[in-house]
């Protein structure tokens, strides 16, 4: 390997990948079982050893065994004498697995906040009336200062937008109860599928997917994703805001004389299924615009066609295995991935991609000036890693051993906008028995002043109120002939 390129391998010359073009991006396609996966581990390998950590996904297990010195075998040898490789060796490369079940690996986790309502629509599968209501929601935390952390948080947001919808209405937009009911239901899969370990604290730092030995080797990233493929959604929209993550988190660079970072998006196709335009425009936006931040992106994928086409023109690098022609889809693939090479005056591009063996690959990569170099039919390096599996005490010992350890592995649940939205329910219940209480209050001693007398009462006040009347008059008349008595009795002296 010199010291500005990576070796692939030989064609009827060196076919090399330079490092200051490799952040310009890449595809690696091909049918399965024609070397997709080794392609993937040389280049990973390589990236490495030149101080470029890498970041990939394993889908199947075997990308595992890059972390292990591999086996010295005759036709590896005979490869690497064929093609001039003089320095090939046994070499193992460092690596750190992540997980984000944290069962294989590093947990890895991010919040609801930084997932975003676009990617977590996408996630959920939301219509577009359900992502409105989303984008409602993250509003309104914003404006109310509610942190969303994890998904309870979000539940809880949830639920109190559906409480509040008529108080709302003017300033945000009508918000069914319906649909929160519907947002609500989707997040119980989400949950079902493993989100409530994803959507947790800590939040995985960027900066620990780009660390270096202090020989200056660069860490190879292992994300388990075996278990992850059962959930197609939830693998490709964790990678995509992986990716966004990465160019939101790191510093314009220009073209580096290398890579900040290589990340390889295995399965690539399940990024684009089924995804609304304007995932796919926010993809195309990411890729064309993360290279200025020292970022290449590899797709790793069986068909070309599985890449959209504005996204594919953005891939500098190419690496094209056997493709078969057994249907009109795969005729059309053939030729589409023909089309997309600088063709060679020695062969045909179409016809080689369908005779190609195994570790064999048509090659074109992007020259110091930029431009694609002419397609050539190439028998890729052997790996100098375990090409297969580890076992998992391997995987143990390298985990416990990780510059990393300890510092995901335990949660951490701090205030957020559950918490929050729980007190102020609290407080409002509260204020809202007193204030049934005061009414109570109120309403008791209204009603004490008003009571109804009862017939007892009346008789007892009635027959006190006749005989104050009997005896007033009775003392009247006393007092009035007492008073005559005496006017005449003075008359009667005179």
């Amino acid at each position: 390997m010199s010291d500005n390129a990576i070796f692939l391998g030989k064609s009827d010359k060196r076919e090399e990948l330079f490092l200051p073009l490799a952040n310009r991006h890449g595809l690696v396609t091909g049918a399965t079982g024609t070397g997709k996966t080794v392609t993937l581990q040389i280049m990973a390998e390589s990236f490495c050893k030149a101080g470029v950590p890498v970041f990939a996904a394993d889908v199947k297990g075997d990308l595992a065994g890059i972390s292990q010195a591999g086996t010295p075998q005759d036709f590896l040898t005979e490869r690497a004498r064929k093609i001039g490789f003089d320095d090939y060796g046994m070499e193992a490369t460092p690596t750190i697995f992540w997980d984000l079940f944290g069962e294989q690996g590093h947990p890895i986790r991010t919040t609801v906040t930084e997932m975003g309502p676009l990617m977590l629509s996408r996630l959920m599968g939301l219509s577009e009336a359900q992502e409105g209501a989303l984008n409602i929601a993250f509003r309104l935390a914003d404006n109310e200062n509610l942190g969303l952390l994890d998904l309870k948080d979000l539940r809880a947001l949830l639920a109190d937008l559906a409480d509040r919808g008529k108080e709302i209405t003017t300033q945000y937009g009508n918000v069914q109860s319906a649909t929160i009911g519907s947002i609500q239901r989707r997040l119980v899969v989400i949950e079902e599928q493993g989100g409530d370990k994803f959507f947790v604290e800590p939040a995985l730092d960027i900066r620990d997917l780009m660390r270096t030995t202090r020989d200056g080797r660069g860490y190879m990233n292992i994300l388990a994703a075996d278990r992850l493929m059962s959930s197609p959604q939830l693998y490709a929209t964790f990678l995509l805001w992986l990716l966004s993550e990465l160019f939101e988190e790191m510093p314009e660079v220009g073209d580096p004389e290398k890579p900040k970072l290589v990340f390889f998006f295995d399965e690539a196709h399940l990024l684009f299924d089924d995804a609304p335009p304007g995932l796919v425009q926010k993809v195309q936006q990411t890729v064309k615009l993360i290279r200025s931040k020292g970022v290449g992106v590899y797709f790793v994928t069986q068909n070309p066609l599985d890449v959209p086409d504005n996204v594919l023109e953005q891939m500098g690098n190419r690496v094209q295995h056997a493709l078969r022609a057994y249907t009109p889809r795969d005729q059309k693939a053939v030729k589409a991935a023909a089309t997309t090479f600088r063709p060679n005056p020695k062969f045909s591009t179409e016809e080689v991609i369908t005779e190609l063996g195994k570790g064999e690959a048509l090659v074109s990569t992007l020259d110091l000036k930029g431009v694609p170099s002419m397609v050539g039919r190439t028998l890729i390096r052997p790996p100098s890693g375990r090409m297969g599996t580890i076992t998992s005490e391997e995987r143990k010992a390298l985990i416990t051993n990780s510059p990393v350890f300890g510092q995901y592995e335990e949660t951490v649940d701090r205030e957020s906008a559950y918490e929050k939205l729980q007190a102020k329910a609290k407080a409002r219940t509260e204020a809202n028995q007193q204030e049934a209480a005061e009414k109570i209050e109120r309403r008791t001693a209204t009603s004490s002043a008003r009571q109804p007398q009862s017939a007892t009462d009346r008789f007892v006040k009635n027959m006190a109120s006749s005989v104050g009347r009997q005896l007033g008059t009775s003392v009247a008349r006393s007092i009035g002939n007492a008073l005559v008595r005496g006017i005449l009795g003075g008359l009667t002296k005179r």
